[in-house]
């Protein structure tokens, strides 16, 4: 499929993170865009605003003539109507993955993978980039809130993608140049077990290098990942590009960077925790690889922003805050809470956690146990069944029993905001993959009321 020959596409699940991206790319490049999705929400929104056509019921009827491509989420469900339908129509109907891959092929592509930590590091990655002098282009997993969007459009051959593992979605990407931040196991509703997703996931994206591409890894991860051709290793006082010296200093985690023919000291950075500072050792490695200059990278660091509900603080004054995470997994939600815990010491942390899938939760309910009890207060919301049917004995009530900690307690979110106005945390962390980002406002609000 030549991108040359498409004109108007549509889109199935067109609100979700990955799939805004690409129609804000094929908007950009002057098609018809347009598109259905479950909710109305602020991105789909925006994308409204941007002139793409949404729609929020299954509807055969508002599915438009002419169309060159659909592309479609594997979070929709086999049996939604306008997906049977048009993929009896003749019309190509691609995974958003596939789509991913035929545009990353035509340019050189930097694809960053892990279970966790990609939307943070390609993120940094692009802006560092940019910054730098190279114009790039990226499809991010997030909202930058540098660009307050998750698609750049650049004019160089480069483009920053983000390599998932769902689905073996990032078998589709052919780069030049890639990092694998992670290889925890997850997803083994797809793979089945860890193995699986070790072989036919990680090591096959590998392999899966241009001749002559550039692997780098984290070096806890390398001799997991086996014999590979040209991989180099990242890490904190490890590999052969390091994260020296962490510290905080003034507010920022502050850090010197050690690799190849570079050594910069004192970069100070605006993401808390280790594991953002071991990101970024991985994005400047790359940026230095393209031509970027320490200076412009110290630079960059320090005016980072970060991403839509990346450790976002939402609120910060004297000694309260509300911070709002992605985390969804049990490594995602000891990162956040060790992070909070580094930023704020001798707080005492309150933390909402939504569960995000039933397999999930089942196949790490002991993972989460322990994450959870890293809180003083745990307060947990039932799980956010997404694409899934209940998993009978799988609840919240399971997680709330294998915790140790005494300070916790299951509520429905209707009762949330009374909870918390009764508990009056100084520092609150939203944590979860579901809808639970719709509390940021009103708690953002609560705090801006609570200590005017």
């Amino acid at each position: 499929m030549k991108l040359e020959s498409i004109k108007s596409v549509y889109f199935i699940g067109v609100g979700g993170i990955g799939m805004s991206a690409l129609a804000r790319y094929f908007n950009g490049r002057g098609c018809k865009v347009r598109g259905y999705d479950k909710t109305e929400t602020l991105l789909t929104k925006k994308l409204v605003e941007e002139g793409i056509e949404i729609h929020y019921t299954e509807d055969l009827n508002q599915i438009p003539d002419e169309l060159d491509l659909v592309i479609y989420t594997p979070a929709v469900p086999a049996h939604h109507e306008e997906l049977q339908y048009l993929q009896q129509s003749g019309i190509p109907v691609k995974k958003r993955a596939e789509v991913l891959g035929i545009i990353s092929r035509g340019m050189k592509a930097i694809a960053i993978a892990g279970t966790h930590g990609k939307t943070s590091t390609t993120t940094i990655l692009t802006y560092l980039l940019r910054e730098g002098g190279v114009d790039c282009s990226a499809f991010l997993g997030g909202i930058a809130l540098n660009f307050e969007t998750n698609f750049v459009e650049g004019q160089s051959d480069w483009v920053v993608v983000e390599a998932d593992e769902y689905d073996r979605s990032f078998l589709h990407l052919n780069p030049d140049l890639a990092v694998i931040l992670s290889m925890d196991a997850d997803h083994l509703d797809i793979y089945g077990d860890r193995e699986a997703l070790l072989e036919t996931g990680f090591r096959a994206f590998a392999k899966g290098l241009k001749p002559g591409g550039q692997l780098l890894i984290h070096h806890q991860w390398e001799s997991t990942l086996g014999p590979m051709g040209n991989v180099k290793s990242y890490g904190t006082d490890s590999g052969h590009f390091q994260a020296q010296n962490i510290r905080v200093e003034n507010g920022y985690f502050t850090f010197d960077y050690e690799g190849g023919q570079h050594r910069i000291e004192g970069l100070q950075f605006t993401l808390p925790g280790k594991h953002n500072v071991e990101n970024a050792t991985a994005a400047i490695t790359f940026a230095l690889h393209l031509g970027v200059s320490p200076e412009s990278i110290r630079g960059a660091l320090k005016s980072f922003k970060g991403i839509r509900r990346r450790f976002e603080i939402m609120y910060r004054r004297d000694n309260k805050a509300y911070i709002d995470d992605y985390a969804h997994h049990p490594s995602e939600l000891t990162a956040t809470i060790t992070a909070a815990r580094q930023l704020f010491p001798g707080q005492k942390i309150t933390g909402v956690f939504q569960p995000h899938l039933f397999s999930r939760t089942r196949d790490f309910a002991d993972g989460f146990a322990e994450a959870l009890d890293l809180l003083d207060d745990a307060i947990l919301l039932p799980i956010y069944p997404a694409r899934e049917l209940p998993i009978e004995g799988v609840t919240s009530e399971m997680l709330l029993q294998k915790m140790k900690s005494e300070q916790k307690q299951l509520v429905e979110k209707e009762a949330l905001l009374a909870i918390i106005e009764d508990k009056k945390p100084a520092i609150l962390l939203t944590l979860g993959a579901g809808d639970i980002d719709k509390f940021r406002e009103p708690l953002n609000a609560y705090y801006a009321r609570e200590n005017a």
